[in-house]
């Protein structure tokens, strides 16, 4: 669970779905903080007009106030001047040491996609901790987390990824299921033919079936395919998925990869992505103890 977490408050269904997933997410004595990313003294027109900053910067403190008092939190309210929200809070969440930032999908397109504007993208992309993105009515969600799904491979950060996932899982007795996309392997674009082609895939995926069954309490199951399309499709039964990032360098940050970007973009259920651990011990409990498992790498 998460103990330090900034939400990101716009007052929009899009913050409310995000302030109803940080207290899902948010461990018994968490901490959250609601953040709402104004222009303020940034914006021309208002630079020579000391007024309407301060009217603007009244209204945020007044806006982060009504959120507060709507969703019942005891939350600390911060009010940032800053173009980018995915910035600011990505800076604010080093200054704080926060371990998670909530922040909710962009409702374009159908279904109300889970997405991020591009700058925020850009600033979430190396954040310091894990992010979570609300999907869209999740606040209107009547069973909150019942549903908890993990991409799960052979890395230590899909190991991060379903200890969490365990642990956000245990209070409700919520069920964790676990998947891994076999890939067409790289030889098959060597000429070989077909019919060796296929029969490795179908003995991988057979393979990958029997490991995620041995996993103790997790509903696993081995499929083929694009991973990003098939764990999209996957979030289809999901209230969230978990996921880690890649593992690229020796620093614990976030860095998303071709399927989280497309997870990003074409989920419909809530994404949480981890930062690439400084070691399993990061998010894995000390009681569990799971067998490294899938070929495939779901990034």
């Amino acid at each position: 669970m998460f103990t330090k977490l900034l939400v990101g408050v716009d007052g929009t269904p899009s913050g409310r779905d995000a302030i109803a997933l940080a207290s899902q997410l948010a461990g018994p004595a968490a901490t959250l903080t609601f953040v709402h990313v104004h222009p303020g003294r940034l914006r021309p027109t208002h630079a020579v007009s000391p007024s309407l900053v301060r009217e603007e910067q009244e209204a945020a403190q007044a806006l982060l106030e009504r959120e507060r008092a709507a969703a019942g939190s005891r939350a600390a309210l911060v009010a940032v001047e800053a173009f980018s929200p995915g910035r600011a809070l990505h800076e604010r969440a080093e200054q704080e040491r926060a371990d998670l930032i909530v922040v909710g999908s962009c409702s374009r397109g159908a279904l109300g996609r889970t997405m991020l504007g591009d700058d925020a993208r850009a600033a979430l992309n190396g954040s310091p901790c894990a992010v979570a993105i609300a999907a869209a009515g999740f606040a209107e969600h009547p069973s909150g987390l019942a549903n908890i799904g993990v991409a799960y491979n052979d890395s230590s950060e899909s190991r991060a990824a379903l200890a969490l996932a365990r642990r956000l899982a245990e209070p409700t007795s919520a069920r964790l299921q676990a998947m891994e996309v076999i890939t067409l392997p790289t030889y098959a674009y060597t000429g070989l033919i077909p019919a060796m082609v296929g029969d490795s895939i179908e003995l991988s995926v057979q393979e990958a079936d029997a490991r995620l069954q041995q996993l103790d309490g997790v509903e696993g199951h081995a499929v083929y395919g694009l991973a990003g399309e098939e764990l999209a499709r996957f979030g289809d039964g999901l209230d969230l998925l978990v996921v880690g990032s890649r593992g690229y360098g020796p620093v614990k940050r976030l860095v998303l990869g071709s399927t989280t970007e497309y997870l990003e973009r074409h989920a419909h259920c809530s994404l949480l992505v981890l930062p690439r651990p400084v070691s399993e011990a990061s998010y894995t409990p000390s009681d569990v103890g799971e067998p490294t498992a899938m070929a495939a790498k779901a990034r």
